[in-house]
């Protein structure tokens, strides 16, 4: 993991055709926008234009943090998807509401309610299905 992505994880939670869902966790602002954004776009540049970011642990979010979501919701909206946010915590619905884009976003209280949103033939299984052991007896 690169320095500038050490205070924030971008996780892959589940991907369809064109959908993917990723969890986001730390700090969105400065330091680990462009990691953050490489990151995003090479998901989307994968032919995932509806991504769902589940925003449950997104600790901070800064303007620069803003930026890379608006830069988000354009490049989905060109590739005819959509970019919706899961699970705001207080800080983000703040932010949105402060600096008056809440209206640009999608959002969504959870990551269930923002993929019913998602055409049926791109939206993958949820929940994920949890591995379970390879032989079936439950032994590791």
């Amino acid at each position: 993991m690169s320095s500038e992505m050490r205070s924030l994880a971008v996780t892959a939670i589940v991907q369809a055709e064109e959908c993917a869902v990723l969890r986001v966790s730390g700090d969105l602002d400065l330091r680990t926008e462009q990691a953050f954004l490489a990151e995003a776009r090479s998901v989307v540049s994968a032919g995932h234009r509806f991504l769902v970011l589940d925003l449950t642990a997104l600790r901070f979010c800064d303007s620069r943090g803003l930026s890379c979501l608006l830069a988000l919701e354009w490049l989905c909206r060109r590739l005819e998807g959509r970019l919706l946010l899961a699970s705001l915590g207080v800080r983000m619905l703040r932010l949105l509401v402060g600096t008056q884009s809440l209206s640009v976003f999608s959002c969504y209280p959870t990551v269930g309610h923002a993929l019913a949103t998602v055409p049926d033939a791109s939206r993958p299984a949820w929940p994920p299905m949890a591995e379970g052991p390879s032989d079936g007896t439950g032994d590791s």
